[in-house]
């Protein structure tokens, strides 16, 4: 999708999403929205891993979810002292669908899909969508280089609105923890220039 940008181009230069490092709850597939759950071991291993790789790069701001998970791989990764808390980079409300796995939903659900099915007392898509393109309106008056650092769900659905506007296009990206990727721009048009690395 070709859209203009606030700035062209060669103001916002990319975008760095990193997802946070392993949780128990990511590890055993139980949706995480609002439970505030820290990293484990081998998640802060996967955060400190970051730093290296984050260290060669100079960031113009540093944007974080208000959940610890997000906040402390953004600390173990190095750009802690940059840190601006986000709201809207929050994970998907899951509603009555908290801490259980897709596997245990579809038991009396089936064929449901965060993508594409209600979520009772939790985010519809399209409140999802809303969120993340408050998001990028924001990236699009900035400037340099954004770190992001926030959710699986919630960053799949960012960048589905980033490269075409539809939140929905997250269904069909994937995201490890601790993993990075970069949202850009292919000559005028908004890109995902690499994903999951």
């Amino acid at each position: 999708m070709s859209s203009t940008p606030a700035n062209p181009p060669t103001a916002l230069h990319e975008v760095w999403l990193i997802r946070h490092g392993e949780t128990q709850w990511s590890l055993s597939g139980q949706h995480t929205g609002s439970t505030d759950i820290a990293l484990t071991d081998h998640g802060r291993a996967q955060a400190r891993a970051l730093a290296p790789r984050l260290a060669t790069q100079s960031f113009d701001a540093v944007w974080s979810s208000p959940m610890a998970r997000a906040i402390e791989t953004c600390e173990l990764a190095g750009l802690g002292g940059q840190r601006v808390i986000v709201q809207d980079l929050h994970e998907w409300d899951y509603g009555i669908y908290e801490g259980r796995t897709t596997p245990e939903i579809r038991a009396s659900v089936p064929g449901w899909s965060v993508w594409d099915s209600p979520v009772p007392k939790g985010e519809s898509l399209l409140q999802i969508q809303a969120r993340a393109e408050a998001v990028v309106a924001r990236l699009l008056a900035a400037s340099g280089r954004v770190a992001i650092f926030s959710h699986a769900h919630f960053l799949r659905a960012l960048a589905g609105c980033w490269m075409g506007g539809a939140a929905a296009l997250g269904a069909h990206l994937y995201l490890d923890t601790a993993s990075i990727s970069l949202l850009g721009f292919d000559h005028e048009s908004r890109a995902i220039r690499r994903w999951n690395s």
